[in-house]
């Protein structure tokens, strides 16, 4: 780890940039070499804020007419050449890609690097004498670290962070501030962990009896595995047995809910405010929108997608694409959903059918 601050910026011409940006992966382009649509980039910008010296993008026909407005020195475009052509005429510089917004992410990281401290321990942590720490890691202040804890080579773990007994913590992976680790929890590497997100807390597990709730201990542990990004006041419960686990890749916005012995798989995205019920199993490269809320036990199929406010109350196939309460075919329903509105005038039909046939 390095000690730098917070924004890590630099000017530098755009063709420049453009060579730099493709070493970072593959790149279809065509630079205009023009001296005047060389210009010196400073940052990077959103299209419709974008001013001179800053760099931005257009992905798709929505913000297309945008290129007729942007002050934006320099734009990453789609291999359009009706649009690149009007950002020539406009004398604005440009690269063509397929993938702009990939392009555009790869452009941020030139002038953006998050804050990163140098490795070093803060007097005021509390480490147990039996926990394990690797080389280079960086322990903030008032961070409590309990017995037969793990922590791999350069771990980034911010203030407050509570790591509870026998966690295992994996290599360059960051815990930011006031976030908790409770115990038999296995994070693995390069992970995000961040603001006030809970990890391996007890799963809701209560057993009725005449009497009232019996409390079902939750012993099982709770996995995340590699390159897995937790967003802020999310929490991953874990089981009474066996475990929770997060496949590879995968990444939870801020204030998700993944109940206890769920399983979701690798290089699945699940935006604010999704919910998972116990025991639910979601495959591969899943998308669940915002809001999205899953019965107990329910499997989701690889590479399904279930748009924003859907319940899913039964299995989705996979590859499927589902919507609504509780959840259907996303054709069916956009055609109900295009009936809604007409649902006055239709009655008003309908009870004037009825007078008829008295």
């Amino acid at each position: 780890m390095s000690n730098s601050t917070p924004t890590h910026c630099r000017a530098m011409k755009f063709s420049l940039l453009i060579e730099h940006l493709g070493s970072t992966g593959s790149l279809c382009h065509s630079l205009n070499s023009a001296t005047e649509l060389n210009p010196e980039i400073t940052g990077v910008a959103p299209i419709d804020k974008a001013t001179p010296g800053t760099l931005s993008y257009i992905e798709g026909p929505k913000f297309a007419h945008m290129v007729e407005k942007t002050q934006a020195s320099a734009l990453i475009l789609s291999l359009d050449e009706a649009l690149q052509a009007k950002a020539t005429e406009r004398g604005i510089a440009w690269v063509g890609t397929s993938e702009p917004r990939l392009l555009f992410a790869h452009a941020i990281a030139c002038f953006y690097q998050a804050f990163q401290p140098a490795p070093v321990i803060h007097p005021s942590a509390v480490i147990d004498p039996d926990a394990q720490l690797g080389t280079d890691v960086y322990i903030g202040p008032n961070v409590v670290i309990l017995a037969g804890v793990k922590i791999g080579n350069q771990v980034c773990i911010h203030p407050n962070v509570v790591l509870y007994p026998e966690v295992d913590i994996g290599d360059r992976t960051v815990l930011h501030a006031n976030c908790t680790i409770h115990e038999r929890s296995r994070i693995g590497n390069d992970c995000v962990i961040h603001s006030g997100a809970v990890i391996g807390a007890e799963g809701f597990g209560f057993v009725p009896t005449p009497q009232g709730w019996y409390k079902m201990q939750q012993s099982g542990y709770t996995v995340l595995e590699d390159g897995v990004e937790v967003g802020c006041n999310s929490t991953i419960d874990r089981p009474a047995v066996g475990e929770t686990r997060i496949g590879r890749n995968t990444k939870l916005d801020n204030l998700v809910h993944i109940g206890h012995g769920s399983e979701v798989g690798q290089n699945c995205a699940l935006a604010a405010q999704v919910g998972l019920s116990g025991g639910v199993k979601v495959g591969n490269q899943v998308l669940l929108a915002g809001q999205v809320g899953i019965a107990n036990q329910v499997k989701v199929g690889d590479g399904a997608i279930v748009t924003a406010k859907s319940g899913i109350h039964k299995d989705v196939e996979p590859g499927s694409v589902v919507s609504g309460y509780p959840a259907i075919s996303n054709k069916l329903w956009l055609k109900i959903s295009a009936i809604y509105n007409r649902l006055p005038e239709m009655y008003k039909i309908l009870k004037q059918l009825q007078r008829n046939l008295k």
